[in-house]
Protein backbone atom coordinates (compact mmCIF):
# COMPACT_ATOMS: atom_id res chain seq x y z
CA UNK A 1 0.00 0.00 0.00
CA UNK A 2 1.36 3.35 -1.08
CA UNK A 3 2.55 5.41 1.72
CA UNK A 4 -0.01 8.90 1.72
CA UNK A 5 1.82 12.29 0.17
CA UNK A 6 2.42 15.25 1.94
CA UNK A 7 0.93 18.40 1.99
CA UNK A 8 2.04 22.33 1.71
CA UNK A 9 -0.27 24.82 2.72
CA UNK A 10 1.39 28.75 1.51
CA UNK A 11 -0.25 31.58 2.91
CA UNK A 12 0.40 35.00 2.05
CA UNK A 13 0.77 37.67 4.91
CA UNK A 14 -2.08 39.37 6.20
CA UNK A 15 -2.73 43.34 4.94
CA UNK A 16 -0.19 46.22 5.56
CA UNK A 17 -0.51 50.08 5.13
CA UNK A 18 1.64 49.82 1.76
CA UNK A 19 -0.69 47.00 0.22
CA UNK A 20 -3.82 49.15 0.64
CA UNK A 21 -1.56 52.65 -1.15
CA UNK A 22 -0.15 49.82 -3.68
CA UNK A 23 3.12 50.45 -2.91
CA UNK A 24 6.39 48.10 -3.90
CA UNK A 25 7.02 46.32 -0.51
CA UNK A 26 10.22 43.99 -1.66
CA UNK A 27 12.51 43.59 0.85
CA UNK A 28 11.35 46.88 2.83
CA UNK A 29 10.17 45.84 6.55
CA UNK A 30 6.88 46.83 6.46
CA UNK A 31 4.23 45.26 9.50
CA UNK A 32 0.79 44.65 9.21
CA UNK A 33 -1.99 47.05 9.41
CA UNK A 34 -5.01 46.56 11.56
CA UNK A 35 -6.73 44.74 9.36
CA UNK A 36 -3.60 42.64 8.11
CA UNK A 37 -3.69 41.82 12.65
CA UNK A 38 -6.96 40.80 12.26
CA UNK A 39 -6.83 38.79 8.71
CA UNK A 40 -4.38 36.46 10.70
CA UNK A 41 -6.34 35.97 13.67
CA UNK A 42 -9.08 34.92 11.82
CA UNK A 43 -7.23 32.24 9.21
CA UNK A 44 -5.42 31.29 12.55
CA UNK A 45 -7.56 28.37 13.63
CA UNK A 46 -8.52 27.32 9.99
CA UNK A 47 -4.67 27.16 9.30
CA UNK A 48 -4.13 24.99 12.54
CA UNK A 49 -7.06 22.25 11.95
CA UNK A 50 -4.83 21.43 8.46
CA UNK A 51 -2.02 19.69 12.21
CA UNK A 52 0.87 21.11 10.51
CA UNK A 53 3.82 19.60 12.02
CA UNK A 54 6.50 22.32 10.74
CA UNK A 55 5.25 26.24 10.56
CA UNK A 56 7.84 28.21 8.76
CA UNK A 57 7.90 31.95 7.51
CA UNK A 58 9.48 34.73 5.68
CA UNK A 59 12.02 36.85 8.16
CA UNK A 60 10.14 40.10 6.81
CA UNK A 61 7.75 41.80 9.69
CA UNK A 62 4.60 41.33 8.03
CA UNK A 63 5.28 37.45 7.20
CA UNK A 64 6.79 37.09 11.47
CA UNK A 65 3.51 38.68 12.65
CA UNK A 66 1.62 36.60 10.41
CA UNK A 67 2.76 33.91 11.49
CA UNK A 68 2.77 34.70 15.29
CA UNK A 69 -0.81 34.09 14.87
CA UNK A 70 -0.22 30.54 13.33
CA UNK A 71 1.98 29.80 15.95
CA UNK A 72 -0.30 30.18 19.31
CA UNK A 73 -2.86 28.39 17.35
CA UNK A 74 -0.83 25.71 16.88
CA UNK A 75 1.56 25.49 19.33
CA UNK A 76 4.32 25.50 16.74
CA UNK A 77 7.79 27.21 16.58
CA UNK A 78 8.01 29.58 13.65
CA UNK A 79 11.28 29.17 11.76
CA UNK A 80 12.06 31.85 10.01
CA UNK A 81 13.98 31.63 6.20
CA UNK A 82 15.30 34.32 4.50
CA UNK A 83 14.87 32.86 0.65
CA UNK A 84 11.20 33.18 1.23
CA UNK A 85 11.06 36.29 1.08
CA UNK A 86 8.99 38.94 -1.49
CA UNK A 87 10.60 40.15 -4.65
CA UNK A 88 13.62 42.50 -4.21
CA UNK A 89 11.92 45.43 -5.98
CA UNK A 90 15.09 47.35 -5.96
CA UNK A 91 14.83 51.23 -6.48
CA UNK A 92 11.06 51.01 -6.68
CA UNK A 93 10.62 50.14 -3.33
CA UNK A 94 7.92 52.76 -1.47
CA UNK A 95 6.75 53.28 -5.18
CA UNK A 96 3.67 53.76 -6.22
CA UNK A 97 2.92 52.88 -10.14
CA UNK A 98 2.00 56.19 -10.30
CA UNK A 99 5.19 57.83 -8.42
CA UNK A 100 7.22 55.06 -10.38
CA UNK A 101 6.13 56.73 -13.83
CA UNK A 102 6.41 60.47 -12.75
CA UNK A 103 9.98 59.82 -11.10
CA UNK A 104 11.72 58.13 -14.24
CA UNK A 105 9.33 57.66 -17.44
CA UNK A 106 12.26 55.91 -19.08
CA UNK A 107 12.36 53.17 -16.51
CA UNK A 108 9.10 52.90 -15.97
CA UNK A 109 8.29 51.73 -19.56
CA UNK A 110 11.14 49.49 -19.51
CA UNK A 111 10.25 47.79 -16.35
CA UNK A 112 6.53 47.47 -18.19
CA UNK A 113 8.48 45.62 -20.72
CA UNK A 114 11.05 43.95 -19.48
CA UNK A 115 10.10 43.59 -15.13
CA UNK A 116 12.81 43.71 -12.85
CA UNK A 117 15.25 43.02 -15.18
CA UNK A 118 15.32 46.64 -15.58
CA UNK A 119 14.94 47.64 -12.37
CA UNK A 120 18.72 48.42 -10.90
CA UNK A 121 18.92 46.30 -7.51
CA UNK A 122 15.79 44.12 -8.28
CA UNK A 123 15.29 40.46 -8.68
CA UNK A 124 13.99 38.63 -11.46
CA UNK A 125 12.20 35.66 -11.82
CA UNK A 126 14.65 33.59 -11.79
CA UNK A 127 16.31 34.91 -9.02
CA UNK A 128 13.14 34.27 -7.17
CA UNK A 129 12.49 30.82 -8.03
CA UNK A 130 16.52 29.98 -7.39
CA UNK A 131 15.79 30.98 -3.78
CA UNK A 132 11.84 29.92 -3.11
CA UNK A 133 12.32 26.61 -4.58
CA UNK A 134 14.76 24.89 -2.94
CA UNK A 135 13.29 26.47 0.57
CA UNK A 136 9.62 24.86 -0.76
CA UNK A 137 11.94 21.96 -1.15
CA UNK A 138 13.29 21.71 2.23
CA UNK A 139 10.36 21.92 3.92
CA UNK A 140 8.14 19.20 1.77
CA UNK A 141 11.29 17.21 2.19
CA UNK A 142 11.45 17.76 6.10
CA UNK A 143 7.81 16.23 6.35
CA UNK A 144 6.96 12.65 7.02
CA UNK A 145 3.71 10.72 4.81
CA UNK A 146 0.82 12.25 5.11
CA UNK A 147 2.39 15.57 7.41
CA UNK A 148 1.65 18.94 6.35
CA UNK A 149 3.81 22.02 6.45
CA UNK A 150 2.93 25.84 6.60
CA UNK A 151 4.83 28.27 5.17
CA UNK A 152 4.27 31.86 5.20
CA UNK A 153 5.63 34.29 2.28
CA UNK A 154 4.63 37.18 -0.30
CA UNK A 155 2.37 37.42 -3.01
CA UNK A 156 4.95 37.82 -5.40
CA UNK A 157 7.12 34.93 -4.74
CA UNK A 158 4.70 32.51 -3.69
CA UNK A 159 3.21 33.04 -7.15
CA UNK A 160 6.08 32.18 -8.43
CA UNK A 161 7.03 29.18 -6.18
CA UNK A 162 3.70 27.83 -7.01
CA UNK A 163 4.16 27.72 -10.37
CA UNK A 164 7.43 26.29 -10.52
CA UNK A 165 6.87 23.68 -7.82
CA UNK A 166 3.82 22.71 -10.22
CA UNK A 167 6.70 22.58 -12.81
CA UNK A 168 4.74 25.08 -14.54
CA UNK A 169 6.62 28.26 -16.57
CA UNK A 170 6.63 31.80 -15.41
CA UNK A 171 4.92 32.47 -18.76
CA UNK A 172 1.72 31.22 -17.25
CA UNK A 173 1.82 33.70 -14.80
CA UNK A 174 -0.86 36.00 -16.01
CA UNK A 175 -3.51 33.64 -15.97
CA UNK A 176 -3.46 32.47 -12.45
CA UNK A 177 -4.71 34.68 -10.26
CA UNK A 178 -2.74 36.22 -7.67
CA UNK A 179 -3.35 35.22 -3.72
CA UNK A 180 -5.19 37.74 -1.08
CA UNK A 181 -3.83 38.95 1.92
CA UNK A 182 -3.70 36.19 3.92
CA UNK A 183 -5.00 33.85 1.14
CA UNK A 184 -3.40 30.51 0.90
CA UNK A 185 -2.98 27.57 -1.76
CA UNK A 186 -2.61 23.77 -1.13
CA UNK A 187 -0.34 21.28 -2.57
CA UNK A 188 -0.87 17.78 -2.30
CA UNK A 189 1.77 15.03 -3.46
CA UNK A 190 -0.15 12.19 -5.09
CA UNK A 191 1.54 9.70 -2.72
CA UNK A 192 4.58 10.20 -0.93
CA UNK A 193 7.50 11.08 -3.25
CA UNK A 194 5.09 12.09 -6.01
CA UNK A 195 4.16 14.92 -8.15
CA UNK A 196 2.62 17.34 -6.81
CA UNK A 197 -0.65 18.80 -7.38
CA UNK A 198 -2.73 21.91 -6.84
CA UNK A 199 -6.02 21.19 -4.29
CA UNK A 200 -6.71 24.65 -2.98
CA UNK A 201 -6.17 28.33 -4.95
CA UNK A 202 -6.93 31.54 -2.84
CA UNK A 203 -8.62 29.87 0.10
CA UNK A 204 -9.44 32.54 2.95
CA UNK A 205 -11.15 32.48 6.12
CA UNK A 206 -14.27 33.62 7.46
CA UNK A 207 -14.90 33.16 11.73
CA UNK A 208 -15.79 29.61 12.49
CA UNK A 209 -14.10 28.02 9.06
CA UNK A 210 -12.66 25.04 8.96
CA UNK A 211 -9.76 23.52 6.67
CA UNK A 212 -11.80 21.09 3.69
CA UNK A 213 -10.91 17.25 4.23
CA UNK A 214 -8.69 16.37 1.45
CA UNK A 215 -8.67 12.48 2.59
CA UNK A 216 -10.85 11.02 -0.27
CA UNK A 217 -10.60 11.81 -4.49
CA UNK A 218 -13.46 13.35 -5.26
CA UNK A 219 -15.38 11.34 -7.64
CA UNK A 220 -15.62 11.31 -11.36
CA UNK A 221 -18.49 12.01 -14.15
Amino acid sequence: MAEPGRRLVLVRHGQTAWNVEGRAQGHTDVGLDPVGHVQARVAAPVLASYRPVVLWSSDLRRAVETADYFAAATGLPVSLDARLREYDVGSRAGLTLGEFAVQDPELFAAWQRDGGAAVPGAETDADVVGRVVPALADLLGSLGPGETGLAVLHGGCLKAGLLAMLRLPVSVAPVVRGIDNCGWVVLEEAGFGGILRLVSLNQTARPGDRAPDFAAEPAIG
